[in-house]
């Protein structure tokens, strides 16, 4: 029954980082099509990374402690691609630069958008899975 709950934990995790992506997704189309300011759009993409690379990084330790190592690695990448960002100094959006990055912003979040589908895929997947075993 604990596997159950760690999917279930699972589940609920990717699908907040989900949420966060496409919130951030949001601040962006509607700074493209002018119905934010740049200053308020990037405060609010700039509020919503922390939570997001956290979560992923739970997310990635929840896989490791519990032992479903394919679902570790596959959150490996993602978790390390965060951290990269965070070492560099690069995972907050400049407001001065918005503008010329908007397209570039937008398929990272795209692109991280894919990814957790297909995680979350997997972990209905895996949770199904469990349930029927027990």
């Amino acid at each position: 029954m604990g596997d159950v709950f760690a999917w279930l934990i699972s589940f609920f995790l990717v699908i907040a980082v989900i949420g966060i992506i496409l919130y951030q997704l949001m601040c962006l189309a509607d700074l493209e099509y002018d119905y934010i300011n740049p200053y308020d759009s990037t405060s609010r993409i700039n509020k919503a990374v922390l939570p997001e690379f956290v979560a992923e990084g739970v997310l990635c330790f929840l896989h490791l402690v519990t032992g479903h190592w394919v679902m570790f690695l596959l959150c490996l990448p993602y978790t390390y691609y965060n951290v990269a960002l965070y070492t560099q100094g690069r995972h907050l959006v400049d407001v001065t630069e918005i503008f010329n990055q908007l397209s570039q912003e937008k398929k990272v979040r795209l692109y991280k958008l894919g990814y957790l589908v297909i995680l979350v895929a997997l972990t209905i997947f895996w949770m199904i899975w469990s349930i029927v075993d027990e």
